[in-house]
């Protein structure tokens, strides 16, 4: 395979020859780094790459040049590089129109002139952005290949479970074409036992379990050490935070997720407002990072493991897995979060998985191009999905039960979807019927104010609404509001009248458990945000270490 495409465009020739071989001497092993000096040039380039079949990861172009400024030739040369990174180089002068950029064009990031010394100023920037590039461009010969039906749950958990762990893998769909019936009999596999999950030098898995998928792929599901000083259940921001500032300042750690780093934060397709990045990021990308960090500094890192029991066993705390096993530790962190409230409409649970779906991840958009997609809610969460979701379907009707988004959405992204043509929103409608043989084809609609019926036709419907904590495997042993969120701190006392079974005040974030912290969204009265998560997060392993001195 040929080697991807940077392209770097400025009208001086002696910066132009300085940044392309600054980019070449980096990336010259893995990429192709070619220099133009106007932006007709760095068109032309593109098309004699696109004729060739040659992807373009990366555009790295200096505003300030003649005829067409950076910022025109990156919007025209978008149809020729969809999806290649974007990188403006400007003078301080021109930062303002580089953050318009990121609005109107989609701008990845600016660089202020001059890039010297490289090691410091341009590479780590390049670095990131080309790190993102691959893991949107996974090759086909990434090796794992998926069978299965494109209706399946089965196969659906099967894919969420590769994507939110960030495993690539090729989606072979066996009513289509020759190749997925060709590979089930080859495995001798009957189409009940479908998704089959075919591994290179490794086993073909029949309709696998998270467990028996996450082994076959080495990923870890034990834990390695008899005690630990700290034991966080649950692997979304709150809980990815929590493992770096423990484990970086000496804490012995280990992290358990049920199912995937990120939490629902971890499927979101932009976080717009987390503080450092203007251009955003998405949730995928951002739970990748902190699992970095989380293994750089020396966690344990607990996949597929769900969390059934606690138990205060004197002064270890015990967590209890699934199946069989268990997890001590000295202390522990809740951070198990919370999951999107089921529709309870008649004849939808069973579409789950086959047209219905609670929540998605960003790379789930892809599926619906061309077709009528309903989403239903009126939070963050749900505006996100619905502009990802309109970059690929012919239209999105967002569904709302209130009289206003605004009430419950962030105003940047309501602008955004009162600005795109194919997005429509319709207030006071809920659903309360859905049809289909086989998957979701139609939903009844009604509106909440005259109580009139619509029957629509569709084979999508992506549920935001609501929020139920994980907290059941909690039991009576810590103390909970009547909808299950951890109570904490002196809070904790107020509402549970002295439940609380320590001899000293708790400190903020603790449970009724001595030693026992919660932090994030299954948090009474926490803020719901993703930098409000990950700030609980790192609090709480302050007061593990005030905890445990006392010991």
């Amino acid at each position: 395979m040929s080697k991807p495409a940077i392209l770097t465009v400025d009208d001086d020739p002696m910066v132009s020859a300085a940044i392309t071989r600054d980019l070449r001497e980096r990336y010259g092993g893995d990429y192709r780094v070619l220099g133009v000096t106007s932006g007709a040039e760095g068109l032309a380039a593109l098309d004699r790459l696109a004729l060739r079949d040659q992807t373009t990861a990366l555009i790295v172009t200096d505003q300030r040049m003649p005829v067409m400024a950076g910022i025109e030739f990156l919007e025209a040369a978008r149809p020729q590089a969809q999806t290649a990174k974007q990188l403006l180089l400007t003078a301080y002068a021109d930062t303002d129109a580089a953050i318009r950029a990121i609005n109107d064009i989609g701008l990845d990031h600016y660089l202020l002139k001059p890039w010297d010394p490289p090691d410091e100023r341009l590479y780590p920037v390049v670095d990131d952005l080309l790190e993102d590039w691959r893991r949107a461009h996974p090759t086909d010969t990434s090796g794992i290949r998926v069978v299965g039906h494109r209706w399946s749950e089965r196969a659906h958990a099967t894919k969420t479970f590769l994507a939110r762990n960030h495993v690539p893998y090729r989606w072979i769909d066996i009513e289509e074409g020759e190749e997925g019936e060709r590979l089930r009999e080859a495995a001798g596999a009957g189409v009940e036992e479908l998704p089959l999950v075919l591994i290179p030098d490794g086993a073909t898995l029949s309709c696998p379990s998270s467990v028996e998928l996450a082994g076959a792929l080495g990923l870890r599901t034990r834990a390695e050490q008899p005690l630990y000083d700290v034991a966080i259940v649950g692997g979304g921001p709150a809980g990815l935070a929590s493992a770096v500032y423990a484990a970086s300042e000496g804490l012995s750690t280990v992290i358990v997720e049920r199912e995937a780093p990120g939490g629902q934060a971890g499927q979101s397709a932009s976080i717009e407002n987390y503080l450092g990045f203007p251009r955003g990021l998405s949730g995928s990308d951002l739970t990748q990072r902190a699992v970095a960090q989380v293994i750089r500094f020396g966690a344990e890192m607990v996949v597929a493991r769900d969390v059934v029991g606690l138990e205060a066993r004197g002064p270890v705390r015990a967590v209890l897995l699934d199946g069989e096993g268990e997890i001590e530790a000295r202390s522990v962190i809740v951070t198990t979060g919370v999951s999107y409230r089921r529709l309870g409409a008649a004849d939808i649970d069973e579409f789950t998985g086959r047209g219905v779906y609670y929540g998605a991840t960003a790379s789930e958009a892809v599926q619906v191009a061309g077709d009528e997609v309903y989403l239903i809610g009126a939070a963050n969460s749900a505006g996100q999905a619905a502009l990802n979701l309109a970059r690929h379907a012919a239209h999105v009707t967002l569904l709302v039960r209130g009289p206003d988004l605004a009430a419950s959405m962030s105003q940047y992204l309501v602008d955004r979807i009162n600005a795109a043509e194919n997005i429509t929103v319709r207030h006071r409608t809920e659903v309360i019927a859905g049809r289909g043989d086989g998957h979701l084809e139609a939903l009844t609609l009604r509106d909440r104010d005259s109580g009139a019926t619509q029957e629509v036709a569709t084979s999508w419907l992506f549920v935001y609404i609501g929020a139920d904590p994980h907290t059941d495997w909690l039991g009576d042993l810590v103390s909970r509001d009547d909808k299950g969120f951890v109570l904490t701190g002196p809070e904790m006392l107020r509402v549970t009248n002295g439940s609380w079974l320590g001899p000293r005040v708790p400190f903020a974030l603790e449970t009724s458990i001595p030693g026992v912290f919660a932090a994030g969204d299954v948090r009474l009265d926490s803020m719901k945000r993703v930098a409000s998560a990950v700030g609980e997060g790192a609090m709480a392993v302050h007061f593990v270490h005030r905890y445990l001195a006392t010991t």
